[in-house]
């Protein structure tokens, strides 16, 4: 199998742009242990409806807080995730709010979400492209013909391979589960932890990354739908270092 990772195609002549949040979130966290105050916020569930949580209140507003308090929160949307959620501060649900402008392509990027028309959803799940979740987006969008554009909800799926990270690099911290080095510049997977029942999926351990099988390649050039490009990836054999503990 041949995995891609999902990029923004910055050449073409589309002019979309969005400033939207979701509108709900989980708060940063100061960390005891590390002492990191940090926020990652690229998981990211927008089919997660939060209001059957009574202090809804305490989701809507951007901020840090003591660990304690943030994993006491991260025990009240738990029962609301999709299975195979993997929570982090900052961490988004429901759906995108805010404005949108310009011209869209079929795909869109934006940071770390990935948006989609959804004609072009249609077109890729009528393909059999496996774990297509499209939701709903709140954007107001000031023009006329403006296009439906939904958010695909990626599950976190697989590992880097160690052979890809610093030799020096140390493991993440044991209380809050921040990891101590950046993205690799040349991003290895490792194979053994990658889905078999997924063509679009984010890792476990480089949430901000959004990754697609060769199959969706395929099925968007074969369909013509734009927006992105794919950035081939190497995926590797053999053993991973051991999983990153979450905060969560």
């Amino acid at each position: 199998m041949n995995y891609f990772r999902i990029r923004e195609d910055r050449s073409a002549s589309y002019t979309g742009s969005i400033d939207a949040s979701h509108r709900w979130g989980l708060p940063g966290l100061h960390c005891p242990v590390c002492q990191s105050t940090w926020s990652g916020g690229a998981n990211v569930y927008p089919s997660v409806d939060l209001t059957p949580i009574a202090t809804l209140a305490d989701f809507e507003t951007s901020r840090p807080e003591p660990i304690a308090e943030y994993e006491r929160l991260c025990e009240l949307v738990r029962p609301l995730l999709p299975p195979g959620a993997q929570l982090e501060p900052g961490g988004g649900f429901g759906p995108l709010v805010g404005k949108a402008h310009g011209r869209f392509g079929q795909l869109f990027m934006d940071f770390s979400e990935l948006l989609i028309q959804r004609e072009a959803l249609d077109k890729l799940q009528a393909e059999g492209i496996q774990g297509l979740k499209g939701c709903p987006t709140a954007l107001r969008f000031r023009q006329r013909n403006s296009p439906e554009l939904l958010e695909l909800e990626l599950l976190p799926v697989g590992r880097m391979h160690p052979d890809c990270l610093p030799p020096n690099s140390q493991p993440s911290c044991p209380r809050c589960g921040r990891l101590n080095h950046p993205l690799p510049k040349l991003p290895i997977l490792d194979a053994s932890t990658l889905p078999e029942h997924l063509d679009l999926f984010r890792l476990e351990d480089y949430s901000n990354l959004n990754l697609c099988t060769g199959r969706f390649v395929e099925a968007c050039q074969r369909l013509g739908l734009d927006g992105v490009v794919f950035q081939p990836l190497e995926a590797r054999a053999g053993l991973s270092r051991s999983p990153a503990r979450s905060a969560t």
